[in-house]
């Protein structure tokens, strides 16, 4: 049987709850950061999206510069920075100012999606080219930006040059997993919203690696929804803020994250129904023994090497409790 005695870390996409506004928002991620670096968590990662009123998460490296301010330990980063959006040089100058005051707490990880709609995208792009293209090029050029002052151009960040900040590779299809192995960088598959090619992106990553400077042998992480409560009732009532939260996204609307409801057979339709399920698809759900079960059954199908937890639920602290009951899970191993 294989482990399941794993680092867990966490995605926020600082959702906007119901009632609240951005300003709540954003101290509640400030506060799960602590809460979560006192249990232990290998790193907290903020997402970045654009014209979404419902998360307050766009302008993601002062988000990072905001929590690595109110936390002493845990690792902060990006869970990514969508490259397509900005420069690489203005990407280095951001994240090497950050390592150079936080030493050693800082990840990029990078996504070649916009992390929008098409319009927003066209508005937020540095040029008029379909930057999604240019993704493996500007990978290259952080990767240099960082590094040692020999092998930089003309063009250097400054801040930036030495500091080595550790680059991640994100993906929710098979495009980056010959990317990551290509470079022999880490990667990271969104597997708690696109799970369809999950496996396969793990198989080519894995069978593609080439060894670097930056890793000698792969290193997988997953991103799972994670819901767990005190029992297997309580989280599948807890649940429906997840399916609500997807529901969303299937519809294009735009409400806030919504408190959990008895049934949801009564707000959806079942081709909604079903799209939800398949989008949700990666969810470890309910006690602590479900989860535990859930999660060795997945560790011995794909022996990732550490889980990225995503975990949208209304109740703050109902939250913290489903981060504290993961990590007591593969704790104990």
């Amino acid at each position: 049987m294989k482990t399941i005695k794993l680092p867990v870390s966490l995605l926020n996409l600082v959702p906007i709850r119901k009632g609240e506004g951005a300003k709540e928002a954003i101290d509640a991620m400030v506060d799960l950061a602590k809460a979560t670096e006192k249990m232990g968590y290998e790193r907290y990662w903020i997402a970045e999206h654009h014209n979404a009123s419902t998360l307050a998460s766009s302008a993601t490296s002062i988000l990072i510069k905001h929590v690595l301010e109110g936390t002493k330990r845990i690792r902060v980063g990006s869970g990514g920075i969508m490259l397509p959006n900005h420069s690489p040089l203005v990407v280095a100058e951001q994240f090497g100012t950050m390592a150079t005051i936080y030493p050693g707490r800082l990840d990029l990880g990078l996504g070649r999606a916009p992390g929008t709609d098409g319009r927003t995208a066209n508005a937020l792009r540095r040029s008029q080219n379909d930057t999604v293209y240019t993704f493996p090029n500007d990978v290259k050029a952080l990767l240099t930006y960082f590094g040692p002052e020999e092998r930089q151009d003309y063009v250097k960040a400054y801040p930036g040059v030495g500091t080595n900040v550790p680059i991640y590779i994100l993906g929710s299809s098979k495009d980056s997993a010959f990317l990551a192995a290509e470079l022999g960088l880490p990667y990271v598959f969104a597997s708690h919203f696109a799970p369809r090619y999950m496996a396969e992106a793990i198989s080519i990553y894995r069978s593609k690696f080439k060894p670097s400077e930056y890793l000698d042998k792969p290193y997988m992480m997953v991103g799972l929804n994670v819901i767990a409560a005190d029992s297997d009732e309580e989280a599948h009532f807890e649940f429906t803020t997840t399916q609500q939260f997807f529901l969303n996204v299937v519809r294009g609307t735009q409400t806030p994250l919504s408190p959990p409801i008895e049934n949801m057979d009564s707000i959806w339709a079942p081709h909604e129904q079903d799209v939800v399920r398949s989008m949700a698809g990666m969810t470890l759900l309910g006690s602590k023994a479900s989860i535990r079960e859930q999660l060795i059954h997945f560790q011995e199908r794909y022996d990732v090497n550490e889980i990225m937890a995503v975990t949208y639920m209304y109740d703050h602290e109902k939250q913290k409790r489903s981060y504290q009951l993961l990590k007591e899970v593969v704790d104990e191993g």
